[in-house]
């Protein structure tokens, strides 16, 4: 695919949606449990973020309720591959002029297996809509010194106008076609980049090690039956940017963990429907209740290649501990 640096992943969402004309009137669908801007970016292009709820174990919008919130206004989904799985877009079906776009922040090397026509086909993260939208955010698994993104896609003339936009809406020197902004791809991240770029399958491989380590050491000590892990669904390759696990009592073992055990940090506590931000929107508490369930359920514990199993371990025993003192055990 074709692809164009910007100034970060915020700005990829933006500038996509400012080149395909998305504007007031216009609707854009995306999930309501992501971080802000994959609807904030809608928004402020004066869209309406429309939001659909979604699975409760893989944490992704669920691709089947896109349908019924398609209006002839929706422009755009926004599908979020969140926590370094993919969205099972083989079952999304969109109306003619609707637009895919990907948010690949969290998913850099996101695969799923699926089968058309009798023969077994890869889809990649960031390969399958009209765009894919990518963060180079330090934490990261692909990340730079500071903030960067891209947008990668097969419409030639969808990059030219991003580029376009990212740089004050010129198309040569001081010559100005449109109104754009400053995000440019900084040089000295995009040599950083380059240099981690031939590690990333080797982190995504050792995260993925983490992980299964994770659940085996949870489902030796019964925690399984407790805090539910991750699951992955057939076919598809999870880099776990995050690995987020759902607990009972949460905010009780994440203060038990963050004094002397670990970091830990809730990805999201306030599902987007319910942002303040959004209150126009006219969402009230219950209208997506699985996403209003992850965000008082969800706890992502650490995660990173270069990570022992001694420290897993330790993760693991304060956190049976913590349940074994309330008298939760198996």
């Amino acid at each position: 695919r074709g692809a164009c640096g910007v100034g970060s992943g915020t700005d990829a969402l933006l500038l996509t949606l400012q080149a395909l004309g998305v504007g007031p009137g216009d609707e854009v669908i995306t999930t309501p449990f992501t971080f802000f801007a994959s609807a904030s970016c809608a928004a402020r292009l004066g869209a309406k973020p429309v939001f659909v709820d979604v699975d409760l174990e893989t944490y992704n919008m669920r691709v089947e309720e896109v349908e019924g919130r398609t209006t002839p206004r929706t422009r755009a989904v926004i599908a979020v591959h969140l926590f370094g799985q993919m969205v099972p877009l083989e079952r999304l079906e969109l109306p003619e002029g609707v637009a895919l776009i990907e948010d690949v922040a969290q998913a850099l090397g996101s695969r799923r297996k699926v089968e058309k026509g009798g023969k077994i086909q890869l889809m990649r993260a960031g390969a399958v809509g009209l765009a894919g939208c990518l963060s180079f955010f330090p934490s990261k698994n692909l990340g730079a010194m500071g903030d960067a993104g891209m947008v990668v896609s097969d419409d030639e003339e969808l990059l030219g106008r991003i580029r376009r936009l990212r740089n004050h809406g010129s198309s040569g020197a001081y010559r100005h076609e449109e109104l754009g902004v400053n995000s440019r791809l900084d040089a000295l991240q995009a040599a950083v980049l380059r240099t981690k770029l031939p590690y990333l399958e080797v982190w995504n491989r050792e995260r993925a090690l983490l992980a299964s380590r994770y659940e085996q050491m949870m489902a030796e000590r019964g925690l399984t039956e407790i805090v539910r892990t991750p699951k992955v669904e057939e076919g598809s390759t999870h880099v776990y940017h995050q690995y987020v696990v759902r607990a009972p009592r949460r905010d009780e073992l994440m203060a038990y963990l963050q004094e002397g055990v670990c970091d830990c940090r809730v990805y999201y506590p306030l599902p987007l429907h319910l942002q303040p931000a959004f209150s126009h929107l006219g969402y009230r508490r219950g209208d997506l209740p699985n996403a209003e369930r992850l965000a008082e359920e969800v706890l992502a514990l650490p995660i990173f290649p270069g990570m022992t199993p001694d420290e897993q371990e330790r993760i693991v025993e304060a956190i049976a501990r913590f349940y074994a003192e309330r008298g939760l055990r198996r």
